[in-house]
């Protein structure tokens, strides 16, 4: 651990850094979890993952959805029937090319969505709200920086409230005319 007055020291070092980020992020995955708590007879995470996707995008092809969560074409349509069969996703026909299936969230699924990310920031924000202004304020520059290291779009302030953490809003149905 380093100590409050060695903190520049540690950051010069990325091991110091990197054993930073790995606690705070079993913090997060804590937080996550715990915000899951009351769906998880429902819903896993890896599920809930798919849902988001499905959620910010719009109606999506498999193939697409797939890699979007990086698995397997069958894995995520393993998961899409799972979700299907408790109402949280449906399948329709693409009205561009009415061989293709889209896949897009229920309502039900939306809502799902919705609950648990506003759990998830509920406990981010009580967490927040126990540093200092000046900690806040190095968290937001460590974090921008991180972020963009990483290459995860920043989320603008009109998506901030919205269930949008991978950065995708755009729908990936694209009809030509």
């Amino acid at each position: 651990m380093v100590e409050p007055g060695n903190c520049r020291e540690g950051a010069n070092d990325v091991d110091a850094v990197t054993r930073a980020v790995l606690t705070a992020s079993r913090l997060l995955v804590a937080v996550s979890a715990r915000s899951l708590a009351e769906v998880e007879d429902r819903v896993t995470l890896p599920q809930l993952r798919m849902l988001v996707v499905l959620s910010t995008r719009g109606a999506t092809k498999l193939v697409t959805l797939a890699e979007q969560l990086e698995v397997a074409p069958s894995t995520a349509m393993r998961m899409v029937d799972r979700l299907i069969a408790t109402g949280l996703a449906d399948r329709r026909v693409n009205p561009c090319n009415r061989r293709e299936t889209l896949l897009q969230v229920t309502e039900e699924g939306r809502r799902t969505v919705e609950t648990v990310t506003a759990r998830r920031r509920a406990e981010i924000t009580a967490i927040v709200e126990r540093l200092a202004p000046e900690q806040r304020g190095a968290l937001v520059e460590a974090l921008t920086a991180f972020n963009e290291a990483g290459g995860e779009p920043q989320v603008s302030d009109a998506d901030d409230r919205g269930p949008h953490p991978f950065g995708w809003a755009e729908s990936t149905v694209d009809c030509e005319v």
